[in-house]
């Protein structure tokens, strides 16, 4: 039986590194441990003379309360993890981090423009993603709750759903401005060049491709070693790495002794 931390490490590593961080920072928040005005989305802050830089990160950390910490984070790792392993959009992994830095951006960009009073934006990310992750799936069936939809109306139906609670308006206004920055993502870099007969608007900067390629320098007791990063492709052809060591895989086809 594998070790828990070993199926852990093999997770892909923005998605375990985002969902545990969701979790973590949710429970210290809701259970009140840390305060959250630490960590929510405040635009004044970051024109301070020491600006919080880490708000415009932290407030898509936060779920909501109580079950919400477990959904929230199963779903923030359920369609991150989706784009960032094998989705043919996001080919290397800096065009993924760039995905992410632009819906983050938009979705601040729209709270901010139209006036809104959110400050915590964990479900309106997990619509962004989900909307993505269900545009390159029209012709799939999908299970919503005890229903079967086209995949591609999950994104509206996860919207429409938060209507039969208590301030569902709100919730479904926060997950709308996700919705608006995933599509305007759609756009701009598939949509137009595809159908309008442009380019991509939004290509992934250069200098995020030599941030993400940057060698990684490993100290040791007996020197410094430097250990390039993994390839940057997607994988696309789901196989599974296996229990067997890398060596015994690589082997050629087998030979009968004698």
């Amino acid at each position: 039986m594998e070790d828990v931390g070993e199926v852990y490490w093999r997770l892909p590593a923005i998605s375990r590194t985002a969902a545990t961080a969701t979790f973590l920072l949710s429970i210290g928040v809701h259970l009140g441990f840390v305060s959250g005005y630490y960590f929510v989305h405040a635009p004044e802050y970051l024109f301070r003379l020491l600006p919080q830089i880490w708000r415009p990160v932290t407030c898509f950390l936060i779920s909501t309360p109580k079950l919400g910490i477990l959904f929230d984070t199963y779903f923030t790792y359920q369609y991150m993890s989706q784009l960032e392993r094998g989705n043919p959009r996001f080919p290397r992994k800096e065009d993924f981090v760039w995905y992410l830095i632009f819906v983050s951006a938009t979705i601040l960009g729209i709270n901010y423009v139209v006036g809104m009073p959110f400050s915590v934006f964990n479900k309106a990310l997990i619509l962004a993603m989900c909307y993505t992750v269900t545009q390159d799936q029209r012709g799939v069936k999908a299970n919503f709750y005890f229903i079967t939809i086209p995949a591609q109306l999950t994104p509206v139906c996860m919207m429409l759903v938060n209507l039969l609670f208590p301030g569902g308006v709100s919730m479904l206004l926060l997950e709308l401005e996700g919705l608006v920055a995933a599509h305007l993502y759609d756009f701009l870099s598939r949509i137009w060049p595809e159908f309008g007969g442009g380019r991509n608007l939004i290509p992934t900067p250069a200098f995020l491709s030599r941030l993400v390629q940057t060698p990684r320098v490993l100290e040791r007791g007996f020197g410094t070693a430097i250990r390039p990063n993994a390839p940057s492709t997607g994988r696309t052809t789901g196989a599974s790495s296996g229990p067997l060591p890398d060596s015994w895989r690589s082997r050629g086809a087998g030979r009968r002794l004698g």
